[in-house]
Parts: structure tokens; sequence; C-alpha cells
């Protein structure tokens, strides 16, 4: 299948471009601290041509598609499998971030510094450079490495507290992320139009009348006893329409505003994650010729879900076999990804299903 210059997959490997890929699948999401790859390619033997060149496991790696730099890693699989009639090689590779996933975390203690401070020490080790999307300054009154955990763990217990999201960019840094950074999408996700096909689990189980966020913190001059002993943080749901109670208890120190913060997430990314939805699309890039994109915004049109509203793309996958160039966005409401939780408002509405449960529209800051 002939695959146009601006879709043409390539890699580079150790100062070598390798291509002519015949299955790809490249995947970012915004709540992953790595995206991924793998490539192959596939040929009847004997007499089809010479075998590809072997790539170095460990080797640093790019992936683009077209002139757009998706990925920056490394090389961690060649998997080659054969029979009678073909023989398939394939690469596989993940983000620089990879290493934050599968590496232990240097031991340290941080005393009111703020996140992306703490982020940037943990990361430093590796090698690995932070971005700052957050703009949210919160400090942190304790955080200490635990024995035996990964950096991304010791990342994902901070960040736990601030409801924010760590992931990685197409370079290969460490993004504490804000919504929305890559920007709205040109096309919108419409039934009858670019949708292929569609699944919504529209599960509710995960959905609470209540929320209650319970912690401590040290002591000081001021705050001392049975303040300090015990912090909480409470919120309700009332589109919950019977009593289900969920109490989460987070590690570390916490504070009241804190807490209250972590309860009013929990309700709005919940109620927004019941409604996260797959769809796909044909081909990799939409009709202004941009790649689709996570973490960008996009207008859900779909009669048979019961959506019309802008959502948020979480996760993004490009995919090549025999059928053709596709992507699988996944969506949700922006609630299911924020970090800064917003109550629910009244919405006009224009025809959602939805609308008794989530705003309308998000408005983007």
């Amino acid at each position: 299948m002939a695959v146009d210059e601006a879709n043409i997959v390539s890699l580079v490997a150790d100062g070598l471009e390798y291509g002519g890929w015949k299955s790809v699948r490249i995947s970012a999401g915004i709540e992953r601290q790595a995206r991924d790859f793998e490539l192959g390619i596939t040929w009847r033997w004997p007499g089809s041509g010479a075998a590809p060149a072997r790539i170095r496991q460990g080797s640093r790696c790019e992936v683009r598609i077209g002139a757009d730099l998706v990925l920056t890693g490394y090389v961690y699989a060649a998997p080659v499998s054969y029979d009678a009639r073909q023989i398939t090689v394939s690469v596989a590779g993940r983000s620089l971030t990879s290493d934050l996933i599968d590496c232990s975390a240097a031991r340290g203690q941080w005393r009111g510094q703020s996140i992306a401070t703490i982020v940037t020490a943990l990361a430093a080790p590796y090698g690995l450079s932070v971005v700052d999307q957050s703009g949210d300054g919160l400090t942190v009154a304790d955080h200490q490495t635990e024995p035996n955990e990964t950096v991304f763990r010791s990342i994902d217990r901070l960040l736990e507290m601030s409801a924010l999201l760590s992931t990685d960019d197409e370079y290969g840094r460490v993004v504490i992320a804000r919504l929305g950074s890559a920007g709205t999408a040109t096309d919108a996700l419409q039934l009858g139009v670019n949708v292929l096909s569609a699944s919504a689990p529209l599960d509710f189980s995960g959905v609470f009348s209540s929320y209650e966020c319970i912690g401590q913190r040290a002591g000081t001059d001021d705050s001392f006893g049975a303040d300090a002993a015990e912090v909480r943080g409470e919120a309700t749901d009332d589109r919950v329409g019977r009593y289900r109670n969920l109490t989460v208890q987070p590690s570390g120190q916490v504070s009241p505003a804190m807490a209250a913060r972590r309860a009013s997430w929990e309700r709005e990314s919940r109620m927004a994650k019941a409604l996260q939805t797959t769809y796909e699309v044909q081909g990799w890039r939409q009709s202004d010729g941009r790649l689709w994109r996570a973490n960008s915004f996009v207008r859900v049109r779909d009669s048979m879900i019961g959506f019309d509203r802008d959502m948020l793309v979480g996760e993004v996958e490009y995919s090549l076999d025999d059928q053709g160039m596709k992507t699988r966005l996944t969506v949700a409401p922006p609630g299911a990804y924020s970090p800064q939780p917003k109550a629910p408002k009244k919405s006009k509405g224009r025809g959602d299903s939805f609308e008794y449960l989530l705003p309308k529209d998000w408005e983007k800051s």
C-alpha cells in the first residue's frame, strides 16, 4: 500500500535512518510518563531482498511521521520471527522518560519546595529535563523517596495530592502537564463524517455521592494536636441519586487546602472518566495536515452515544497494517484529566445526552 511522503514513518538510530516499515504502532497519552512505538517489516524468502540491518538494543532513536517528530527515546527490543514463507523483523522502543518508570529513585528529601523543583531533582540523575506547564507554584511541606520505589512512582505520589499530571513530549522531556497544551483540533469527531468505529463503556460504578480526603501533617507552633493529627477535605456530588461514600487517605504531609482539592478532584475526575470513549478515524492527519495529538481539545458530535461537546484527547495511537493507516483517539470531558477541578455548572444544552452530568462546553483559559 502506497504511503504519501507526509506520512512516511522513519526511525533514526545511531545516526542511521531506517524506513520501509509495513506495520506501525506509535502511542502517547497525557496520563502516561512514556510514549512507545513498534515498527515492523515482513518479506518473503528466499530471493526477496536482503534483510534490513539489525538495530542495536539501547540505541538512542527518533521516530518521525513525515517531517513531524513524534518520539525521542531508546530501542528496547528488536524481535525476529520467521516460518517457511516469510520473515518479520520489528523494532520497539519507548521515550527517554521510560527510565523513570523502570529505574529506582535516588534517596532524597525535600521540605517546602515546589513540585517542579522536586520533579527536576528526581529526573536529574537520568539526564532528563523537565518542562513545567502547570504554572501551579504549589509547594509541598515534605516529600521523600521511599525504599525501592521507582522515580515515576515517587513523582506519582508527589503529584497525587496536587492533582497534576506528569507525561512526556516528542523530545523525551518530562512534562508537568497543563491541560490542552497541544491546542484545539481542526476537525471534529463526527459520526457519519470521519468516525470509523467507537466504543463507550459508560460505566458509572466508580462514581460516588460524597468524597472524603483524610490525611496528616506535621505539627507547628500554630497548628498542633488534633489540627495536625487529622486533616480532612470533603466534596459532595448531588448528581448521584443515592448515598455512596468514598474515603481516600494519601500518604505524605497533607494541608487542609490540598485535602479539599483532592476531594473535589476525585468528584470531577470520576464522573468525567465514566464518559471516556475511544474513536477510530482513517489516517493520521486532520484535514489541515496536522497530526491528531494527545492533550488537545476536540469537538465530539455523536448522536449514537449522545455527545455534542468539547472533549480532551487523553491518548492517541497511530497504526498501520493491511487495512491502512488509522488513528485511535481516547477522549473524555476534560475533568477526567483536570489538574484544577471545577464544580459542575448548569448547561443550556443543545441535545447532548449527558448535559445533566457535565458542563456543555469546557472553558479554555
